[in-house]
């Protein structure tokens, strides 16, 4: 960075608890090293296993091989299904390519998939709430091709046409902001006093925490630096989030693209990192910040995670 250190002098680093990698996200990581520790490289993974620049990078640099599409992937070669899931059609191609299959969807996004499943069979029309084109959008609403609409704000909702006589449920992604999507479902029990919902919220409980954790910190903060890439649901709504409580807010995934004249008069930074995004890649960045010359770094107070999903068949 430029030397601005006669108008920079940052006091202090304040560090979101927790932040960082999930249970969802460090699962996926590992199905995708241990089959190249198991298989040998190359190995095939539909999408960006987590939506991180960093992760992707490296994991391809040992061996890991990212397509679009399964018509990329040699017949009879290795593939994993990335964390955001994918649809009954998109693994019924997998299985007819003779494909060797490693799932790393999220489990609290098959919870999602199984709820959309069920809700079809008693019959009911579903709303999704979610972003368009998101991976895990496509693969939830790939379970259920009929019968089943996306919603990405309250006017949106404004726009449902569903008979009244027809049963109705709701269903979200996971990593939407929770404050915007209450707003969604209030609309939607609005339109639809009957609505029904799932019987846990779908917001993953990464995303709960790390939302709460941001809302904690920015009060106490001059600035918020969030650790994530671009296409980064949850990480993208962290930064949003921060902003929405008033406080300027970057997100970046290099420490490369850190600006000293964001640092002017801040004198109190906060820092936090998206679900997808690696506790070395936010040290990194923390670093950089510190060659303005805080005097102390501090974890704040939150909660401590101890999730941890078991590993397919074949790999643990």
């Amino acid at each position: 960075m430029a030397d601005l250190t006669n108008e920079v002098m940052v006091d202090e680093i304040l560090l979101a608890q927790p932040r960082g990698f999930c249970a969802g996200v460090d699962r996926a990581i590992t199905i995708v090293e241990q089959a190249l520790l198991k298989f040998g490289a190359p190995i095939y993974v539909r999408h960006e296993i987590v939506h991180n620049a960093y992760v992707v990078d490296d994991l391809r640099k040992r061996g890991a091989v990212f397509v679009d599409e399964l018509s990329e992937v040699p017949v009879g070669s290795t593939v994993i299904f990335s964390a955001h899931g994918v649809s009954p059609a998109v693994r019924q191609e997998a299985e007819v390519r003779g494909l060797k299959i490693f799932d790393a969807t999220c489990p609290l996004v098959t919870k999602v998939h199984v709820e959309v499943m069920k809700m079809r069979k008693e019959g009911m029309q579903i709303i999704m709430i979610g972003h368009k084109g998101h991976p895990e959008v496509e693969g939830t609403m790939g379970q259920a091709p009929e019968g089943i609409q996306l919603v990405e704000t309250v006017s949106d909702v404004e726009k449902l046409t569903i008979p009244s006589h027809l049963p109705i449920a709701y269903v979200t992604q996971t990593t939407l902001s929770v404050d915007e999507t209450k707003e969604i479902v209030d609309a939607l029990k609005v339109k639809f006093p009957e609505i029904q919902q799932p019987k846990k919220q779908d917001i993953c409980y990464a995303t709960q925490n790390r939302q709460d954790a941001v809302k904690f910190m920015a009060p106490q903060v001059d600035l918020v630096i969030v650790v994530g890439s671009p296409n980064s649901s949850n990480s993208n709504r962290l930064r949003e989030l921060s902003e929405k409580l008033g406080v300027i807010s970057y997100m970046i995934d290099h420490p490369d693209q850190l600006k000293p004249e964001w640092f002017i008069n801040k004198k109190r930074v906060g820092l936090t990192a998206g679900a997808s995004a690696p506790e070395s890649l936010a040290q990194s960045i923390i670093d950089r910040i510190k060659e303005l010359g805080p005097r102390t770094v501090r974890n704040l107070d939150g909660i401590v995670e101890n999730t941890a999903f078991p590993l397919p068949k074949g790999l643990n």
